[in-house]
């Protein structure tokens, strides 16, 4: 069964990591998938061609969502090649580490305009449209455990991912009534590129390892599952929560 058949999304971030694994697999689905990219193009034609290969649909598209201009565009490009949109993934992230007394402003104001105001701005859109069109819809945002949990030296990372967590509480209460349904999806320890660094010390993994039950570090492919069937019919009457895919490691973290 193809759960999302006749649904079309936009991802943000799909051309690589976690996005790139939620936009194959709604492909496979069925959905059609708006695949929204930043910089090299590459990973984001990677991702169109999986999914065309699967026997679904998606177009490329380029756009910074720090920049209104930008996501206006990507709004607008599933309604001119889809005709509508049904999901919007907020998955577009970014991290940098720094000891608190030494964060300075800009990378501040980096850090929450990718990971917070952009996820609010493009929803705004995305919400305009659905209400005009008197259409429900899905929002899923790809938070994470630090959301919740501390992570010294990422003090940015996790006021901007604790913003989402209020966002997409508020909105589950806001939106409910237009038939949107909202929820976070809270990754733990992924292997994706923005954890490239940590990827090539193999201590550091092995470490990490040990404060993880299950054993093993999580793949795009674990967090794609749930993300699918929070977008899909079966999650009609899920709204307003956090759903943690990290192998127990909230449950067993502690510092090294």
């Amino acid at each position: 069964m193809r759960r999302l058949a006749g649904k079309v999304a936009i991802i943000t971030g799909a051309g690589t990591g976690i996005g790139q694994g939620i936009a194959k697999r709604f492909g496979c689905e069925g959905a059609k998938v708006i695949v929204d990219y930043i910089g090299d193009p590459a990973g984001a034609e990677e991702t169109r061609r999986a999914i065309a290969q699967s026997g679904g649909e998606a177009e490329t598209v380029l756009a910074d969502i720090t920049r209104s201009d930008d996501i206006r565009n990507l709004i607008d490009a599933a309604w001119n090649r889809f005709g509508s949109a049904d999901i919007l993934v907020n998955n577009a992230g970014m991290e940098v580490k720094s000891d608190f007394w030494e964060t300075p402003e800009t990378e501040f104001d980096k850090v929450m305009a990718v990971n917070m105001r952009g996820a609010f701005f493009l929803t705004q859109l995305f919400v305009r449209r659905l209400r005009d069109a008197k259409k429900p819809g899905r929002i899923v945002n790809i938070s994470s455990v630090h959301e919740d949990m501390a992570f010294p030296g990422f003090t940015t990372y996790c006021c901007s991912k604790g913003a989402l967590r209020m966002f997409m509480r508020n909105l589950a209460v806001e939106l409910g009534p237009l038939g949107i349904t909202v929820n976070n999806v809270a990754p733990g320890a992924i292997a994706t590129p923005i954890n490239e660094d940590l990827l090539a010390d193999k201590r550091k993994v092995e470490a990490l390892v040990r404060n993880i039950p299950l054993g093993r570090m999580g793949t795009p492919e674990d967090v794609a599952g749930l993300a699918a069937f929070l977008a899909s019919d079966e999650g009609a009457y899920v709204s307003g929560s956090t759903f943690v895919v990290d192998g127990a490691l909230m449950r067993s973290y502690r510092e090294q």
